[in-house]
């Protein structure tokens, strides 16, 4: 479902609020679904923040080497780079509410398995890996779905808001969750802590097997999961906004996740902290999430999002000095929570601009490229940083990393986010070729728009035409091209092959209003009594 059809459509009547709130920073609280999934999932997240914290914790006991130590942020991302894609594609063509529920269930299982192996004593190094990368699988299932599912909750007007409360949720449980797994593995020991965070899975998956979510109106079968991979990848490569973000959240994610890696070994060994001082470290970070996620709201309407993605990243730059060199715990903690801030003003930004980047039919496969990017930059500078530490020193990996940061902020000057608010990807209604009776497995098929354009207006037609060909590619076309008639010039065709009839009426299924937008303008430059003439060209049966 796009985002102009979300709560009219995605949400009964009844768990809709006044409209007349809509845009404040909690009127997606109106909507009950959305409320009751947000508390759930904020007490999800604790848990499984404090199982971070018992799992990086006990890895300093198990394997104290820097990058065994910086593995289990790997092996956290890892399945994300994996598996996010495929299920974002899953997401998009079956029912997110089941898949989401047996997600939960998923990671009920695993972290339930890990608690009782603690349990016994049977967690080893390589058991905790493991865990990690099963657990994360679970959060790679389900994280596409979620942010899919958002534009069903709650009306488009209210869409910022409630992905910024999505992120404020996320850091209240970062303040919560490793303070809170610091103290109880102080006392209690990894076994419980892991034994909780299985019980905190029960809320979400509750409230979405109470959620009686609207069937999506299909006018055509579901797409096969190969060719929906095809055409995700087909649409990302086409989407110049959505190709941004994701070489910004390379430039972000691949030494920002320094951070994450050694600062257990910065606590553990250089402060010599016990786990309820790592817990409180990373609550600070938490913290600072929190009040940058209040900010937020006001510093956009001021702030460019370009500029906000840069000045964040310098200002984590310099909390990653504070990491390497600041030895005082109090300081330490005051410097986290300008990293906390920083990395919700990225992780938000970067995040609005990829929701915003994708039409209804592929959000979820959209989304999932772009968890697959931050994910895959996540592990990779994971264990990029743990090496360099184990080589060179915590500090000096920190160091490292802040300059390749500070250094990434130069791709802004390439790759600029420009976020439009008026880009509508809501379905243009365009029509079906209906009035051909064609098989839809018949094809490869070829369709040809014939244009009469003045010999005054060519130049500049051939210049607006170019932006067909990403309209086609997004939609699913193979190849595009345009020519001019040599014998008759002024002539135009515009060609573009699909891999059947079938896919061709997807195609129209996913024109969106700014598609309709494009066409209209180069439609003007057509010179012709009637409108341009549309061939479909159908390969030879049993050819």
């Amino acid at each position: 479902m796009n985002d102009s059809q979300a709560g009219s459509a995605g949400t009964p009547a009844a768990q809709r609020g006044s409209a007349g709130a809509a845009g404040s920073p909690w009127s997606p609280l109106r909507y009950s679904t959305f409320r009751m999934l947000w508390i759930a999932t904020v007490a999800s997240n604790v848990g499984t923040w404090m199982n971070d914290v018992g799992a990086s914790w006990l890895m300093t006991s198990l394997d104290p080497d820097p990058l065994m130590v910086a593995l289990v942020q790997a092996a956290g991302s890892l399945p994300m780079f994996l598996f996010a894609l495929p299920s974002g594609v899953l997401a998009d063509i079956v029912d997110r509410r089941k898949y989401l529920i047996f997600a939960q269930l998923w990671t009920l299982a695993v972290a339930t398995t890990l608690g009782v192996l603690a349990l016994t004593g049977l967690v080893n190094a390589h058991v905790l890996l493991l865990a990690a990368f099963l657990l994360s699988t679970g959060a790679a299932m389900s994280s596409p779905p979620f942010q899919a599912i958002v534009p069903d909750l709650v009306d488009k007007a209210d869409l910022p808001p409630a992905i910024a409360l999505n992120s404020l949720g996320i850091n209240i449980s970062r303040a919560i969750g490793p303070a809170l797994g610091g103290l109880i593995l102080s006392f209690s020991g990894p076994a419980v802590v892991f034994l909780l965070n299985a019980l905190s899975v029960l809320g979400v998956t509750l409230v979405l097997y109470r959620w009686k979510a609207e069937p999506a109106r299909r006018n055509l079968p579901p797409e096969h999961f190969l060719s929906a991979v095809r055409a995700g990848l087909r649409y990302v490569e086409a989407a110049p906004l959505l190709r941004v973000v994701l070489v910004r959240a390379v430039a972000f994610f691949l030494f920002g996740s320094a951070g994450w890696a050694l600062l257990p070994l910065v606590a553990r060994r250089e402060l010599g902290l016990g786990p309820g001082g790592y817990g409180l470290l990373l609550a600070s970070i938490g913290l600072g999430a929190v009040g940058g996620a209040l900010v937020l709201p006001k510093l956009r309407g001021r702030v460019s999002a370009d500029r906000m993605v840069v000045l964040a990243s310098l200002l984590f730059a310099l909390s990653l000095l504070a990491l390497a060199y600041v030895r005082h715990f109090w300081l330490l903690a005051a410097a986290l929570l300008f990293a906390g801030l920083a990395w919700i003003a990225v992780l938000s930004t970067l995040n609005v601009a990829a929701q915003r980047s994708a039409a209804g039919w592929v959000k979820a496969r959209a989304l999932a490229a772009y968890l697959t990017v931050f994910f895959g930059a996540m592990t990779a500078g994971s264990a990029l940083w743990g090496k360099t530490a184990a080589l060179l020193g915590i500090p000096a990996a920190l160091m490292l990393a802040a300059a390749g940061l500070a250094l990434a902020c130069t791709a802004a000057l390439r790759w600029r986010l420009g976020i439009s608010p008026e880009l509508d990807l809501a379905p243009s209604g365009f029509l079906h070729p209906g009035e051909l009776d064609v098989a839809h497995d018949r094809g490869p098929v070829m369709i040809c728009v014939e244009y009469e354009v003045a010999p005054e207006d060519a130049a500049a037609f051939g210049k607006a035409v170019q932006e067909m060909r990403r309209i086609r590619r997004r939609g699913g076309a193979l190849s595009w091209g345009v020519y001019e008639d040599l014998a008759a010039p002024g002539r135009f065709i515009e060609t573009f092959l699909v891999e059947s009839w079938l896919e061709h009426l997807r195609q129209h299924e996913r024109h969106t209003m700014n598609d309709k937008l494009i066409q209209t303008r180069v439609h003007s430059f057509h010179r012709g009594a009637a409108p341009p003439v549309v061939r479909h060209l159908a390969a030879p049966d049993g050819s």
